[in-house]
């Protein structure tokens, strides 16, 4: 190993045409988020993609594994260069001497040829770490926009993600979205100011993605062995908590609530306020059981830099409130103004930078 800024060794392609084929198209990159459990198998693996519902795999090209050892420090360690297959995948396995202990650290993959990257986090938990699980679709989105990329947050969504994360517990994120779309939904969360967690998609598109879900999390549980303490979701994804064995006092259904289901879950029909409400003056959330809280990462996503569909709609809402000042409202918003940073500069100040590729040809809409 040896240190290094981002990787700066850019070279020519190995295959010459390459250079001609990712010319004109934007990169699409995403490396994975990876739990592991301390001692145990490390693999990280991205996949390097570019145009719009990724055209062109990068294949058989240099792509440098670098790891954020001592993230206090803000400097990435080179690890290896890994060379990517036909569908432009890269699987890199830390090996057994170099495997890093309990902790939270960023990853970063750069593409030698023409130095894109994607970035994400290796976890490295002590059995039994105590997490609580968030479907994205089922739990956050309220809405859709007109143009279909930032759909409305409940109201209160971030408070209560927040309350699970101030006692300690790990944050997951899941979806059955397709991995093309994580810089979107990355982005989505960032601006609305989601604590940090891990965030796992599916396999590019499948069939069931309850199916794929019930296997992640099952594998989660076994292999990493954590214990789901909470999960949240919609009425779709109570089968997929059954499955792995959550009481019906561990999962909570946003929406309304249906005779069907009443004595498998809870349900969170009055609000998130309502619903943090009662887990602050209850039993029902209590400080996680082990001792390894310190390891967790709080605060917010961040991102380096605003993507630019962010940046054109907040570029639209300034404009538009130049041209049309707003009437005083006696029923404000309380969702937005909870859930937006209270400045672009504010919120660069204060997250951990993470920089992630924009994908040009996926808008974040709630899955039907």
């Amino acid at each position: 190993m040896m240190n290094m800024s981002p990787s700066s060794r850019q070279e020519k392609w190995l295959r010459k045409r390459n250079h001609v084929k990712l010319r004109n198209v934007t990169a699409n990159h995403r490396v994975n988020d990876v739990i592991a459990v301390e001692g145990g198998l490390q693999v990280l693996v991205g996949r390097f993609m570019y145009g719009p519902l990724d055209m062109v795999a990068l294949t058989g090209e240099k792509v440098d594994v670098l790891i954020m050892t001592e993230p206090s420090s803000g400097r990435w360690v080179y690890f290896d260069t890994e060379i990517s297959n036909s569908s432009g995948r890269v699987s890199y396995s830390v090996p057994e001497d170099k495997r890093l202990g309990v902790g939270v650290y960023p990853i970063k993959m750069v593409v030698r040829g023409d130095q894109s990257s994607a970035q994400s986090y290796l976890t490295v938990l002590p059995p039994g770490m105590e997490c609580v699980v968030f479907s994205i679709d089922g739990s956050f989105a309220a809405s859709v926009s007109i143009m279909g990329s930032d759909p409305k947050v409940r109201a209160g969504a971030v408070d209560v993600v927040r309350h699970w994360q101030d006692l300690g517990y790990l944050i997951i994120y899941i979806t059955g979205r397709p991995d093309m779309q994580k810089q979107r939904v990355v982005s989505w969360l960032s601006q609305h100011n989601f604590p940090q967690g891990m965030i796992f998609f599916s396999d590019g598109l499948v069939h069931d993605p309850l199916r794929q879900k019930t296997i992640f999390l099952r594998n989660l549980m076994q292999e990493c062995h954590i214990k789901i303490s909470a999960a949240y979701g919609s009425m779709k994804d109570i089968s997929v908590y059954n499955v792995l064995g959550l009481s019906s006092s561990q999962i909570y259904i946003v929406g309304r609530a249906a005779k069907k289901y009443q004595n498998q879950c809870q349900f969170v029909n009055e609000g998130y306020a309502a619903h943090l409400a009662s887990l602050e003056f209850s039993h029902h959330s209590r400080p996680k059981k082990n001792n390894s809280r310190m390891i967790l990462r709080k605060g917010s996503f961040g991102l380096h830099t605003q993507p630019e569909f962010l940046r054109k709609r907040n570029h639209l809402r300034r404009t538009m409130s130049v041209q049309q000042p707003e009437p005083p409202s006696s029923n404000p918003k309380p969702e937005r103004a909870q859930s937006q940073p209270e400045s672009d500069k504010d919120h660069e100040r204060h997250l951990n930078p993470l920089s992630w590729v924009r994908s040009s040809g996926h808008k974040f809409e709630p899955s039907p």
